[in-house]
């Protein structure tokens, strides 16, 4: 009986050992995040880069500054979506970032999980995949091929279609009813403890 003790103590203490190590596993992504901060900050830097564009070149005609204006839309919903990796991806798959009762932190963060990031991600990309259709067709008179144009189409029409599909797929599981497997094994097994009726 002791040996058998020893073996379940030590077994569960091995489990333990296994699972508290697959948690912290999760900290190797920090370093990643990092990354994703320094790809920020690179494109704060290619941001006034363009800005220094405008100054560099006052007299440019109306197609370039459409360009020009589109290139630094682009570089801020690049950003933006950097931010909602970076802050939606550490508090979902790292740790809890605690500034719930910070005055800027950001509405979404309140409610997110992975099912929403893939939601928000898929409509950053749209955005993005937008930007770069509007430089497509502005541009497009220059040095673009009508295949560029018809396969950019379709691309972006394939992420509107992902974005739909994965809001669909959130609504049908959240609005999936969830059996009450306790409760029913709470009933069942007080039923069986019932004593029969004579």
């Amino acid at each position: 009986m002791s040996h058998q003790m020893y073996g379940h103590a030590g077994q569960d203490s091995f489990t333990r050992g296994i699972a508290r190590l697959v948690f912290l596993s999760r900290w190797l992504q920090a370093p990643l995040y990092m990354g994703l901060i320094v790809a920020q900050t690179y494109y704060v830097y290619r941001f006034f880069l363009e800005i220094a564009e405008i100054f560099h070149h006052p007299a440019m005609d109306e197609s370039a500054a459409v360009l020009l204006v589109l290139g630094l839309i682009d570089v801020v919903m690049i950003s933006n979506l950097l931010i909602m990796v970076i802050i939606g991806g550490y508090e979902t798959f790292v740790s809890r970032l605690r500034v719930e009762g910070h005055p800027d932190c950001p509405e979404w963060l309140s409610h997110v999980n992975a099912n929403t990031m893939k939601t928000k991600l898929a409509m950053a990309l749209i955005g993005i995949s937008s930007i770069h259709l509007l430089k497509t067709f502005v541009n497009a008179e220059h040095h673009m091929q009508e295949n560029v144009v018809m396969w950019q189409c379709i691309i972006h029409t394939l992420f509107i279609v992902s974005a739909v599909m994965l809001g669909f797929l959130n609504k049908m599981m959240e609005s999936a009813p969830h059996a009450p497997h306790a409760s029913h094994g709470h009933a069942s097994g007080h039923a069986q403890h019932q004593p029969a009726a004579e």
